[in-house]
């Protein structure tokens, strides 16, 4: 097979194989997870069935209203959890020369919340693509029990004011609602985009989150209460105003929380770098434990990491390379 990056991942190929594109189809179509940059439009007719997990089918078409058909494996893929948001899953599969290719989508390799992390282990592949958000030898997160004793401190520590938390509508939003219940009885509000994602994560799993989504108008009559946004609000004129009128404060949640810039960037009073991405040493140690012939890098830091195999670990290695706007995109 040949491996390229164009609207998704394609390996060319006999089947032809074709992961989370937008429009784009092969012979086989793989959606890893609900992220929109990772499946397919609402004003796009899918291909069916397309190999995916439940949870992600669910989601998606929460998210997107298109609902299309699905299964969760074929005689030529296996789905593995690959630890990044719920429903996500890494794919496995042989070419007609029983050559093996793992494609890991996003990934984390660390138990966190609800979720077990990707297991790289037992991963048996000749032929490895993975993320590499974080490619970048800065990019090292704390342990995930120190980070978030650290998150639930600062949450116990300002009880007595409003908090607005701000991560990514599905996956970082879910497990900010888990940490502050995990701390905290106070009432915890999210926005309806979130809400949306909640009631589809329930539906097809055992999981619960007892937020709610917040009415027009309530935010303005806060006391004590917990709020979950989208991080793309992060700098709005009403989110501003909201949380100057009842003095709150604002959290923003990322692995770009390594780099100072990212406190200004949301006008934030504190950050942490929560993430449902591998850190630099998580990638190096997915490598490790796969041994791949080959790896193939994609998103982020793809040419630094690509670099970093082949200089100073021995790997053959190259980059995906693709129309990235803003690293943001992949947070």
């Amino acid at each position: 097979m040949t491996v390229r990056h164009r609207d998704g991942i394609h390996f060319e190929g006999e089947p032809h194989v074709v992961a989370d594109a937008r429009s784009a189809v092969g012979d086989v179509n793989i959606v890893s997870h609900a992220h929109a940059d990772h499946t397919f439009g609402s004003s796009t007719r899918s291909p069916e069935p397309i190999v995916c997990s439940i949870e992600t089918a669910a989601i998606a078409e929460a998210r997107s209203g298109a609902s299309f058909a699905f299964v969760e494996s074929t005689p030529e893929i296996d789905l593995v959890p690959a630890g990044h948001v719920v429903g996500s899953r890494a794919a496995l599969f042989e070419d007609a020369t029983g050559r093996r290719y793992c494609y890991t989508g996003d990934f984390s390799i660390r138990d966190r919340a609800y979720l077990e992390g990707f297991d790289p282990e037992s991963i048996d592949a000749d032929v490895l693509v993975m993320e590499t958000t974080y490619g970048l030898s800065k990019y090292r997160f704390p342990p995930q029990d120190e980070l978030e004793a650290q998150i639930g401190d600062w949450i116990t520590e300002h009880d007595d004011r409003p908090l607005f938390l701000f991560g990514y509508s599905l996956g970082r939003a879910q497990k900010l609602q888990w940490l502050a219940g995990e701390v905290s009885n106070r009432d915890v509000l999210v926005s309806e985009s979130i809400a949306r994602v909640n009631r589809a994560i329930e539906t097809v799993t055992e999981l619960s989150f007892s937020a709610r989504a917040y009415e027009d108008g309530e935010l303005g009559d806060l006391t004590d209460e917990i709020v979950v946004l989208p991080s793309n609000q992060a700098r709005a004129d009403w989110v501003e105003r909201t949380v100057e009128r009842v003095d709150g404060h604002k959290a923003g949640f990322s692995g770009w929380a390594v780099d100072d810039g990212f406190l200004y960037r949301g006008n934030y009073d504190v950050t942490f770098p929560l993430t449902d991405h591998c850190d630099y040493d998580e990638l190096l140690e997915t490598v490790e434990a796969v041994d791949p012939e080959i790896v193939y890098t994609n998103h982020g830091f793809e040419e630094a990491f690509a670099d970093d195999l082949a200089t100073e670990c021995g790997y053959r290695a190259r980059p995906l390379k693709r129309n990235q706007t803003t690293l943001e995109e992949f947070c």
